[in-house]
């Protein structure tokens, strides 16, 4: 790297110019980390700027987003399809260059990053992945699978409690193709960290089973990348190598100053400091020699063409494992899961059992991780009650080496040795959920995990993270209601399935039995582009009869109708139902009838996939004219949208005692559902 400064400062001019022309934005951190960014992406990365999905690519993430132009320096000067304009567009609209890195936006950036400590959390998921589907494909002589993952970080990433969790589970996995940089200039927004950040940092990264290297001069690029080669040596332990490092870089009056964290240096400054590095150049002007010290088109085609002569030989020795990891990589579904899908709602169906919607869940996990090798599950120190485990996915173990533990599984009809395929996180529902959604940007698995749901707001960023990404990340929640009863309300989610609800690209199912539950999973693995919440009952949950099942997969279909129960009259109300409280209606359109009161029950198990109805199918399922009366275990300001008359909910925080008891003290009878349609139809009067 003879030109290794003027490549640095290439980035921290960029840097400048952009958050000055967008009088926004964060220049220190860019600045500060140019060095890092010569030695690894000058140096280390593999990846291909001509084709930025390359299955065997190293993986760059950049979790102190704010951070965000270093990385659109690199992938500019580097060759993506990121020109010089976007960069000048940096943080206005619809521009590929937003405040922070978002993944599907701009070429080359493989995760959204933003939410400090999320970034380092995915590329642990990243990491995971890759060892995993590496120990599956490869074969002596074929390594197919072989990519690192980098991961630039700050202070402020390790101030998050997300970062304990991820260190820790990398540490255990002994991820050792993870790489941390951290970018260690001592300085955040508030100023000087010291006086409430004292961290001995690489002890603590040590006793979390690391390897430290470091610190080393981060504005000496040949040390960083000297630094990087001795983490690339490790077998058995990921690598976080203390980079030190002052944020603004070059800036004769604002390095080493919280005022380069956050604002645009100033024109003056910014003149000070092109004079004091050297840089003459006009803004967002980059010199032709300095893109092609940078550029990394011509050995980013020559690697992907290495590894796909590699690919062509696995092929051929390998045709059906070839096939299947393209297939993986991919994201499609095998050919046979619509059948599978099928056969596991009409088995359902047809046993008719009276399980627990979480049991009900493990049923039909049984019957899709038996055939979808893809399947990655776990949950955070619940199994047992969560039922995330099943016959097909052992728990995921690594012996001494670091090396996956394999075990035999029948997947099908075939008996296959895999490594495990169940994740026991720790109670780190945090760390869970933003692994998962790195597992899932990596491609080649789907991730599935389980807390309680009172749980999901210790993960809830991550949950948003995944719908704002679009990944087909699966969270299995049970204990959904008062119905866990003795718990109390620290346990009881009353706001939680609401608030879930809220969150755009979420799909979320709150299924009443098993064929529900059943058609609640083959939707969220078909769900391609989007993330799932499935909500699941402790408590049994009595089957309810079905005539039809094709409706179920819209969100909301037509349970039961006057005639079903013997009462030849047309509808007068409308009960709606979801998950549990399913049998509450039911047993109150029977009391209801008795009075010779005609009612219609619709099952609603998911709000967000009956919402993206035509018009046509909404009205069909609750006509207008007639009264809605919904009924869920819930805060009740979320019904009123659908023009309910009433609601019979919870707006409190529940008890502590056995769930009948609760049922009946929270008016979660059939008796006041009966009641409270009633008086809404004498209110229509």
């Amino acid at each position: 790297m003879a030109n290794a400064q003027q490549m640095a400062n290439a980035i921290r001019a960029l840097a400048m110019d952009a958050v000055q022309q967008a009088n926004s934005g964060h220049p220190g951190a860019p600045m500060g980390m140019a060095d890092m960014a010569v030695a690894l992406w000058g140096q280390h990365l593999r990846h291909n700027p001509a084709n930025p999905q390359w299955l065997d690519r190293d993986r760059f993430v950049l979790s102190n987003g704010h951070a965000s132009m270093v990385l659109y320096a690199l992938l500019h000067l580097t060759g993506y399809d990121l020109p010089i304009q976007e960069l000048k567009n940096f943080r206005q609209l619809h521009s590929k260059t937003a405040g922070h890195p978002e993944h599907g936006i701009t070429p080359g950036v493989e995760t959204t990053t933003g939410p400090l400590g999320q970034g380092v959390t995915n590329a642990v998921g990243f990491a995971l992945a890759e060892k995993l589907l590496a120990k599956e494909f490869n074969r002596d002589g074929h390594k197919v699978v072989d990519h690192h993952t980098y991961v630039f970080l700050g202070d402020g990433c390790l101030m998050e409690g997300i970062s304990h969790e991820a260190i820790a589970l990398a540490g255990a996995w002994k991820l050792n193709k993870l790489i941390a940089l951290y970018d260690d200039n001592g300085i955040s927004i508030d100023g000087q960290v010291a006086p409430w950040f004292i961290d001995d940092t690489p002890a603590r990264l040590r006793a979390c089973g690391w390897n430290v290297i470091g610190p080393v001069d981060g504005h000496d690029a040949g040390a960083v990348s000297d630094a990087i080669r001795l983490a690339k040596d490790s077998h058995d332990k990921p690598s976080f190598i203390v980079c030190k490092t002052a944020i603004g870089q070059g800036s004769p009056n604002r390095a080493n100053t919280a005022k380069a964290h956050g604002e645009p240096l100033g024109a003056d400054e910014i003149t000070l400091t092109r004079n004091a590095i050297g840089w003459s150049h006009a803004p967002f002007e980059i010199p032709a020699e300095v893109y092609a010290d940078w550029s990394a088109r011509d050995a980013g085609a020559q690697a992907e063409a290495a590894w796909r002569q590699r690919f062509d030989a696995y092929a051929a020795a390998y045709p059906e494992l070839a096939a299947e990891l393209t297939r993986r990589m991919a994201g499609d579904l095998p050919r046979h899961f619509a059948q599978t899908a099928v056969d596991a709602v009409v088995a359902a169906h047809a046993k008719a059992e009276t399980v627990a919607s979480r049991k009900a869940s493990q049923i039909a996990l049984e019957a899709f991780t038996a055939q979808l090798p893809e399947l990655l599950g776990g949950s955070a120190d619940l199994t047992g009650s969560n039922l995330t485990n099943t016959k097909s996915t052992p728990a995921l173990r690594f012996d001494e080496a670091g090396e996956v533990v394999q075990t035999e599984v029948t997947l099908g009809e075939q008996t296959v040795r895999l490594g495990g395929r169940h994740i026991n996180y720790g109670v780190r529902e945090f760390g869970m959920a933003a692994i998962m959604n790195g597992i899932a940007l990596h491609g080649g698995f789907i991730p599935y995990g389980g807390t309680f749901l009172t749980f999901s707001d210790y993960s809830r960023n991550a949950i948003r993270m995944a719908a704002l990404m679009k990944q087909r990340v699966i969270h299995v929640f049970t204990h959904d209601s008062i119905g866990l009863g003795e718990d109390g309300p620290t346990h009881q989610s009353i706001e939680h399935a609401a608030s879930l609800r809220l969150i755009p690209g979420l799909d979320v199912w709150r299924p009443g039995d098993t064929t529900e539950t059943a058609v609640a999973w083959s939707v969220a693995l078909s769900n391609r582009n989007k993330p799932t919440a499935l909500l699941l009952s402790r408590q049994n949950l009595a089957y309810a009869p079905k005539t039809d099942l094709g409706d179920i997969s819209r969100g909301a279909y037509i349970l039961s109708e006057p005639k079903d129960i013997g009462l030849k009259k047309k509808a007068q109300a409308v009960i709606i139902a979801t998950g549990s409280e399913v049998q509450l209606a039911l047993a109150a359109q029977k009391l209801l009838a008795e009075k010779k009161i005609a009612v219609r029950v619709v099952s609603m198990p998911s709000t967000t996939t009956f919402d993206r109805e035509d018009v046509k199918y909404k009205k069909l399922v609750l006509p207008a004219g007639l009264p809605r009366i919904a009924v869920e275990m819930g805060v009740t300001d979320f019904w009123w949208k659908y023009g309910c008359a009433a609601v019979v909910g919870i707006d409190c925080y529940g008890e502590s005692a056995p769930a009948g008891v609760l049922f009946k003290h929270f008016g979660f009878t059939a008796e006041n559902v009966a009641d409270t349609v009633r008086v809404a139809l004498s209110r229509k009067r």
